[in-house]
Order: structure tokens, then sequence, then C-alpha cells
């Protein structure tokens, strides 16, 4: 059904990425505003539950390809299964996180489609019943928007920047298998590496503590570090840290990096550059540390410090510390 809209559900470990929830809270408004319904589809091996739980966020029917074969990531395991689906039941929509996986799955998959692709999107609306995506250009100087005419209408949604539903415990979801597309697959993934024991994605997390130009060098990162330890967060790092080579990308949060909507983040040392508020604004709490009073990070910081970083935030994290052993 043409009025239909189908998000592309993503987990890893068998744990469902937030930007799925995130994409059926607006794809049910979509789907709504359409007279029809918003639909999940699942890939993955050994799924149990996840269904159920895409149905709570608005799923009304789940398709579920869960195979060993699909246990590991690959563009045209994934994308061959995924196409096959999308010609049966003809979405009019079809939505896809833009994080690493599906960067790399939406392109190929509207390719096989014959479809255009709005990448990187941060608001989806409707202009006279066709898809109108709003993405950032320019290093996220501008913004184009742009209206997509073939069906499927296909777009990649950052993640963090939709708001999700609240959850229904009480729905259950209207299972439907889905057939695995017999591929001679070219590329495999062999072996995973993960992250340090404990690190957490800062797109995931609830508490970001954030380090930039301030810490001045990698060995800097320590009391942020130590910081993040403490409360349970993740380390986060401006676009300059990056740059500099003092953590790795997958750290960066703004604009070129991740966007992230915490209860918490506790920006350490950086000035607040309009590229890395983009990211990181929307956080329900903002605490800013550094030493100079006129860094833009204090207007949009609840609580700002003015001070070393290497002064306040071992301070601060003795406080904590004391409150969380209460």
């Amino acid at each position: 059904m043409r009025n239909n809209v189908l998000v592309i559900a993503e987990q890893r470990g068998g744990v469902l990425k937030k930007v799925s929830f995130e994409m059926l809270g607006t794809g049910h408004e979509l789907a709504s505003a359409l007279g029809g319904n918003v639909e999940a589809a699942l890939l993955g091996s050994k799924l149990d539950g996840l269904a159920d739980s895409l149905a709570q966020y608005g799923a009304t029917r789940v398709f579920v390809g869960d195979d060993d074969s699909l246990a590991s990531y690959s563009s045209e395991g994934y994308a061959n299964t995924l196409a096959a689906l999308i010609d049966r039941i003809e979405p009019g929509i079809v939505l896809v996180g833009a994080t690493a996986m599906g960067r790399d799955l939406a392109p190929r998959l509207a390719a096989q489609l014959g479809v255009g692709l709005a990448s990187d999107c941060i608001a989806l609306e409707l202009d006279g019943g066709r898809l109108l995506a709003t993405r950032p250009i320019f290093a996220g100087k501008a913004l184009a928007k742009v209206r997509l005419n073939v069906d499927p209408q296909m777009a990649t949604v950052r993640a963090n920047v939709l708001p999700a539903r609240e959850p229904d415990a009480g729905k259950t979801a209207l299972i439907e298998p889905v057939p695995i597309a017999a591929v001679d697959v070219r590329a495999k993934v062999v072996d995973i590496v993960g992250a340090g024991e404990g690190e957490i994605d800062v797109a995931e997390a609830d508490i970001i503590v954030s380090g930039g130009r301030g810490v001045a060098g990698p060995e800097g990162f320590a009391p942020v570090r130590s910081l993040a330890q403490t409360l349970r967060a993740a380390v986060g790092a401006s676009r300059a840290a990056v740059d500099a080579g003092w953590i790795e990308h997958a750290h960066q949060v703004g604009q070129t990096g991740k966007t992230v909507t915490p209860n918490l983040y506790v920006a350490c040392g950086i000035s607040g550059a309009i590229q890395h508020l983009a990211g990181m604004k929307t956080s329900k709490a903002i605490v800013a540390v550094n030493k100079d009073p006129e860094a833009p990070i204090f207007k949009v910081a609840d609580y700002g410090i003015v001070g070393d970083l290497f002064e306040v935030v071992p301070l601060l994290e003795k406080e904590f510390k004391v409150l969380l052993a209460e």
C-alpha cells in the first residue's frame, strides 16, 4: 500500500537502536496523514522479543528476517532481502537510520529500487501528499528541503532529532516472516572489534561528558573519562579535539559528528562553536566548564563554571561520588 510507511529498524547485539523508535514516531504521523499505517522491517539473528518492542512504539506490523546468515550486517544480503520485501508490500515511504549501517545500506537499496534518496535528514513532513525532507548542507551552514517524487520515497534520518512516541507496553506485534534472499555475498564481516569495555555510544547515552580544545592533548581527556566513569556516562568530544587526533571520531558530537539529546551534557573546555552546539543544544541539562567567561557555550548552558577544567572537573567528580554514595 503506497500510503504505508516502512521503517527499517536496526539492532546490534539484540538491542534496538534509539533511532528506530524515533523513526516509528514520525512514521506514525506521516502514515496517519496519508491514511495508512507505520510498519517495521527487522533483520538479524536471534531476534526474540524485539518485534514486540517495535510494536510498543507504534509499528502495526513487523516483518522479521531472523536467520544465521543475517547475524552480521552485509550490504548485499540485507539490501537484496529488503528490496524484495519492499517490491512485495509497496510502501509509500521507507525510512532508514543515518547510522554507520544505514549510510551504507540506504544508497544501495535505493539504487536497487531505482529511486532517489534524501540523506541525513533532520525533519520530515508532507507537502501535497509527498515527502518533504529537510537536510543540512555545506557542513550545516544551510538547510535544504528535498521533495521526493518517485515511490517508494526514501530517506535516512539522523539519530536524536525526531521525537519517539511514549511506548504502550500492552501492544504486541503482528509478525510476518521475511524470506531471505539467496545471494552470493562477496563481502562479509569476519570479525568485529568493539570499543573498550564499558564504552557507551554517545548517540545512545543518557549522560555525556565531553572534552574540547581546552583539554590540550590526549592526556587531557583523563579527568573527562574519569568523571564519565563515575557518572556511567559516554565520553564525547568536539571536532577540534578529534581533528587534533586526541580522541577517535566515534566520540565526536556536532554537525559533522553525532547529534545527541542526553539528560545531562557536561562540556569541558569546549568553546561552543555553532557546529558543536547544533549537535547537543537539545540536551535536557547542559553544564559548561571553561576558562573564558565569554565562551559561546555559556549562552546555551543551564549551569556554567568559569575555571580551569583540570581543577573544576576533579572537584565535580568528588561531589558526584558523595551524592551517588548517599
